[in-house]
C-alpha cells in the first residue's frame, strides 16, 4: 500500500501537537506501508531518499496572506502525489492538498482532525480574511473525505456538531499516542540548572504555545495565588498575534513582581530538556479552553508527573481525575474564549472562578507529595498501557485497508 502523508509540520519543524502526531505516526507507518511524507520546508538529499518531500509557498505570494500561501503549498503537494494509493492529511494546512489529490488522482482521502476552525474563531486575529479561507478549506475537505479520524471521542462529537452534513459512519476515533521509550523519567538535572531552578523547591510546569486556545492568561492569573514556595516554569513561545503576546508579557511582568521563582523560557527547548523538566516537575498544568486531546498531557504522564488540566474536549479521555491528575471545570466565561473575544462582567467573574479552581488544584497536588507520587506512577502506567504509537499506527492502517476495499 502506497500512502502519502500530508502535513505542514515535520521534524525538525515541529511546534505543536499535530506535528508531534505526524512525526511518530510516520515512524510507525513506515514499518507497515510504503510511505511518502509531504510537508513544508527545504528537503535534504537524505530526506528525499527516505521518502520525505518538502514544499514551499510560491514566491509570487511572498508577503501575501498566509492562507493563500498555504494553498500554494497544497497545490504543489497535490501535484506530487501521483502513484499513491491513498492520501492522509493533517490540519487545514494540508487538508486542501488531500482533497485536490483525491480529485486529481482518483484516490481516497483520509484526514485527521486535530482541531476545528469553527471552534477557533480567535484565529481570525492571526489570519485576518485568511480565516474564512482556512475555514472553507477545512469544510470542503472534511465533507468530501472518505474517512475522518478524530483524535478523541469528544473530538468526534465536535466534528459531527460542526459539520452535520457529514455521515457519522465516516468519522472514526483513533487517539493520539506517546512514545514511552522516549518520554520516560530522566533523573538528570542539567536542564533544570540551566533554567536556574532551585532544586529544593517544588515547581509547576507549563509547556505550550502562547494562544488563546491554551488558556495561558488564565494560568498566569491562577499561579499568583498558589503556595509561595512553588516555582513556576513557563515554556511558552510562538504567540499567535502581537495582541496575545502583549497580554502575556504584561501578565508575566505582573506575576514576576508579585512572587519570586517565576521562569519564562520563550524558545522551543530540545526534547531531552523538556523531558527533564517534565520529569522533575511537581505538577504539570494544562489550562486549555479548547483541546481535542492534548498530547502534552500524555508526555507529562509518561514522565511520571501528575497533571492538573481543564476539563474540556478530549482531556478527560487522557487524564483520569483523581488517579493520574486533577481536572478543573472550565466555567462559561473561560469557554467563551472559543466563541468570541468580547469582555463583560460575567465573563470576568467566570474567568476568575476558573483561575481560582486551577490554583486550588495546583495547591492540592503540591501540598500532598505522596498523592502526587501515586498520580505520577499511575499516569506513567496508563500512558504505557493505552497510548503506544505502534497501536495507533496499526489502527490507522486497518482503516486505510477498509477504505481501499470500499473504493
Amino acid at each position: 500500500m502506497r500512502v502519502g502523508l500530508l502535513s505542514r509540520e515535520y521534524p525538525p519543524d515541529v511546534y505543536g501537537g499535530a506535528g508531534v502526531h505526524v512525526e511518530f505516526l510516520a515512524r510507525e507507518l513506515r514499518r507497515l506501508v510504503d510511505l511518502e511524507v509531504h510537508c513544508w520546508g527545504e528537503v535534504t538529499p537524505r530526506e528525499k531518499s527516505e521518502g520525505v518531500l518538502r514544499h514551499r509557498p510560491w514566491s509570487a505570494l511572498d508577503g501575501g496572506n498566509d492562507a493563500l500561501r498555504t494553498f500554494s503549498v497544497d497545490l504543489s503537494m497535490a501535484g506530487a502525489l501521483a502513484g499513491r494509493d491513498l492520501v492522509h492529511s493533517h490540519t487545514w494546512y494540508a487538508n486542501l492538498a488531500g482533497h485536490v489529490a483525491k480529485l486529481l488522482h482518483g484516490v481516497p482521502h483520509v484526514m485527521t482532525a486535530h482541531s476545528l476552525e469553527p471552534l477557533r474563531p480567535w484565529k481570525a486575529e492571526q489570519l485576518g480574511g485568511g480565516y474564512a479561507l482556512s475555514s472553507w478549506a477545512e469544510r470542503t475537505a472534511i465533507e468530501a473525505a472518505d474517512a475522518v479520524i478524530a483524535v478523541s471521542a469528544a473530538m468526534r462529537a465536535d466534528v459531527l456538531d460542526c459539520y452535520p452534513a457529514l455521515d457519522p459512519a465516516r468519522v472514526h476515533v483513533v487517539h493520539n499516542g506517546i512514545d514511552t521509550t522516549l518520554y520516560r523519567p530522566d533523573p538528570g538535572t542539567d536542564a533544570l540548572a540551566r533554567v536556574g531552578l532551585d532544586p529544593d523547591r517544588p515547581y509547576v510546569l507549563f509547556v505550550g504555545r502562547i494562544t488563546r486556545q491554551k488558556g495561558v492568561p488564565h494560568l498566569l492569573r491562577a499561579v499568583r495565588d498558589i503556595d509561595p514556595a512553588a516555582q513556576v516554569v513557563l515554556c511558552a513561545g510562538a504567540p499567535d498575534t502581537p495582541e496575545i503576546d502583549r497580554e502575556f508579557r504584561e501578565l508575566f511582568e505582573e506575576l514576576s513582581r508579585a512572587r519570586d521563582g517565576v521562569h519564562w523560557i520563550p524558545r522551543m527547548l530540545p526534547r531531552p530538556e523538556v523531558i527533564q523538566l517534565l520529569t522533575h516537575a511537581t505538577v504539570f498544568v494544562c489550562p486549555s479552553v479548547y483541546e481535542p486531546l492534548g498530547i502534552v498531557n500524555l508526555e507529562a504522564m509518561a514522565c511520571g508527573t501528575p497533571v492538573v488540566a481543564s476539563r474540556v474536549g478530549g482531556i478527560p479521555e487522557v487524564v483520569e481525575d483523581g488517579r493520574t491528575g486533577v481536572l478543573v471545570p472550565v466555567d462559561e466565561g473561560a469557554e467563551n474564549d472559543k466563541n468570541d473575544n468580547d469582555d463583560n462582567d460575567d465573563n470576568d467573574d467566570n474567568d476568575e472562578s476558573f483561575a481560582k479552581g486551577l490554583a486550588r488544584a495546583l495547591d492540592a497536588v503540591i501540598g500532598d507529595p505522596a498523592a502526587a507520587r501515586r498520580m505520577g506512577e499511575a499516569g506513567r502506567e496508563r500512558a504505557v498501557d493505552e497510548f503506544g504509537w505502534d497501536a495507533v499506527a496499526r489502527r490507522t492502517v486497518r482503516l486505510y485497508e477498509e477504505i481501499l476495499e470500499q473504493a
